[in-house]
Order: C-alpha cells, then sequence, then structure tokens
C-alpha cells in the first residue's frame, strides 16, 4: 500500500470494467453503522456526462480558488499544483461518484435516519482505493466544493449527497506524481 500514489493524470486507455466493478463489490462490504450502508456508487463512462460533470466542478472550483478557500487552505494546495483545471474528470475513462444517503427513503416515501454516515462512508472510499490499487489502477479523490451540482447532473435522488468523486483509470506515461513524505510509523502511532 506504502507504493499507492494519487494521480491526476491519466492516460485514456479502458479500465476493464468488472475490475471496477469488483472493487466497488469490495467497498460494499465496508462496516457501517448500524449495518445500515449507506451508500451509492455511480460509475460514470459516458464521455458526455463526465464533460458536464467537470465544467461543473471547474465551476465550483474557480469560485472557491478566487476566494472562497481562503489563504491557509490555498497555501497547503500550493505544494500539490492543483487549481481550478480539473482535467483528470475528462482524461479517466471512468469516474466513480461517491454518494452519502443522509436517511433510507423507502419505495413508499417513508424516511430512516442513517447513523455515522461520514464514518461508514469515509471507510467504504479507503477499501475502494485500496481495491482499486491493489488491481493496478490508479485513483484520485476529488471533493470539489460545494458538490450539489453532482445529484443534479446524475439525477440522484434526494436523501443523496455526494461524497466524493474517483477518476479511476491507468496513470499517463508522463504522469507527474507530487515527492510527497508520508509520516512514519512513529509519528502516526502511540502505543500503551
Amino acid at each position: 500500500m506504502d507504493e499507492r500514489r494519487t494521480v491526476r493524470q491519466f492516460a485514456p486507455d479502458p479500465v476493464p470494467l468488472q475490475v471496477v466493478r469488483d472493487a466497488v463489490a469490495c467497498a460494499a462490504t465496508a462496516p457501517s453503522g448500524a449495518h445500515q450502508q449507506p451508500w451509492t456508487f455511480v460509475l460514470v463512462q459516458d464521455p458526455e456526462v463526465r464533460r458536464r460533470i467537470r465544467e461543473a466542478a471547474e465551476e465550483e472550483e474557480r469560485l472557491s480558488y478566487d476566494g472562497r478557500l481562503g489563504e491557509e487552505w490555498l497555501a497547503a494546495l500550493r505544494p500539490l499544483g492543483t487549481d481550478e483545471v480539473k482535467p483528470h474528470l475528462t482524461d479517466a475513462p471512468a469516474l466513480i461518484v461517491v454518494f452519502q444517503q443522509r436517511y433510507w427513503l423507502g419505495p413508499d416515501g417513508a424516511k430512516r435516519k442513517h447513523y455515522y454516515v461520514d464514518e461508514s462512508v469515509g471507510i467504504a472510499v479507503g477499501m475502494l482505493l485500496t481495491a482499486l490499487h491493489l488491481s493496478g489502477l490508479a485513483a484520485l479523490v476529488h471533493t470539489p466544493s460545494p458538490m450539489r451540482f453532482l445529484a443534479e447532473v446524475l439525477g440522484r435522488p434526494a436523501n443523496e449527497k455526494a461524497f466524493a468523486v474517483l477518476p479511476v483509470g491507468y496513470p499517463a506515461a508522463d504522469c507527474q506524481v507530487p515527492d510527497l513524505v508520508r509520516k512514519s510509523l512513529d509519528q502516526v502511532l502511540v502505543e500503551f
């Protein structure tokens, strides 16, 4: 897992869809609060839909980089070289948009609150990233803010809120990965 890296440049090569589906199936086995499994994974391959997602994401990102983020946040992003332009949303052959279900919505319109939604969906996304990596695919966790446009573009119901967009594919031949250093075990583990 120490070899896993986030990439922002993807090759146009198609990905084996069964591998992606298997990774989502793995993610769906994540533990969840009260075993409510409050997630929906939307696999987007259609180039037109990916284009619409990119346009909307770049509009939100433009607003963020032009003032919503604040200087401290922008300073944290500078070493990564990110900006409002998001070609990975159309370059990657597949996007997995992860939605969290804030409540269960029955066929008759009945509602039931879900518990520990952020924690549950976060664990599922971690498992999804692991499964994709172990399958030989690269991914990026993209979280444009706000993300309401994703529910609109993808026609999701009112109980679902976008959590993350994961472009998935193979790294481009000229892919640049920031030379980041992970904290050592003694920096993250406290033992008693």
